[in-house]
């Protein structure tokens, strides 16, 4: 949460001075309230208006990143490996980081972004966002195992219960089979343990999902500006789902 006048000025809008005068004067509205005392508080989440227009916050930098495997999500790596960084040399100079992780051999949905607050709401386990995996595994997976995995299982002391388990696919030819599951802990490995857990190790994973977000026609490696009515929403997510808790 920011001041009101601060997000304002931070948006190019006009100095903070002259956003306490707009505020004071009745010319800006939240959520289609008006709003007059300077204390107010407010998120880029928030619809702001001043003077009947749209403030877009200009300072922050929201991304959604098809990550190929073979890649890190650190910003350093001493082993010298490609870091989603890399891809967005192009396209900013301000100091972005991933939100959450992928592991090195997984692929698909990520979050970068320059704003902090917004990054700890996403990744916040008690926000239990939905990510949605499709991940190929060894062996054949029965029914009985994707049971036991709907009904929980333990991971650091704390049970589990994904959101949605499916087999979608098993080929007894090569011996693996492709499980859809959505998850929301934000524990570390968690998909990979969970199918650890049942017997089957991970061949590929790739999330496919983060809350409504898909990764749509992105192919491996590109990436594209989250709207600002897609960060409100996502916002508004995070908020629903901590009402709940």
């Amino acid at each position: 949460m920011e001041r009101l006048q601060k997000l304002i000025a931070e948006s190019g809008y006009c100095s903070r001075r002259k956003a306490e005068e707009l505020i004071k004067n009745g010319k800006v509205f939240v959520n289609g309230v008006k709003v007059t005392e300077l204390g107010t508080k407010a998120t880029f989440g928030d619809q702001i208006m001043v003077n009947g227009q749209l403030i877009e916050y200009q300072g922050k930098e929201y991304y959604l990143f098809y990550k190929p495997r073979s890649v890190v999500c650190t910003t350093k790596d001493d082993k010298g490996r490609k870091s989603v960084l890399d891809y967005f040399d192009d396209v900013t100079e301000k100091r972005i980081y991933p939100v959450g992780r992928l592991d090195y051999d997984a692929s698909g949905l990520l979050l970068l972004t320059n704003d902090g607050d917004f990054a700890n709401l996403m990744m916040h386990p008690s926000n239990k966002i939905d990510k949605f995996y499709v991940v190929k595994v060894k062996g054949i997976v029965t029914p009985s195992e994707i049971k036991t995995l709907k009904n929980g299982i333990k991971l650091d002391n704390k049970k589990i219960y994904p959101s949605r388990v499916k087999l979608k696919k098993m080929d007894k030819r090569s011996l693996t089979s492709i499980v859809e599951i959505t998850v929301h802990d934000g524990i570390n490995h968690e998909v990979k343990r969970l199918m650890a857990s049942i017997g089957h190790e991970v061949i590929k994973l790739k999330r496919e999902m983060f809350g409504f977000l898909s990764l749509g026609n992105l192919k491996s490696g590109e990436k594209r500006n989250l709207s600002s009515k897609e960060i409100k929403k996502l916002y508004n997510l995070a908020k629903n789902k901590s009402s709940f808790r």
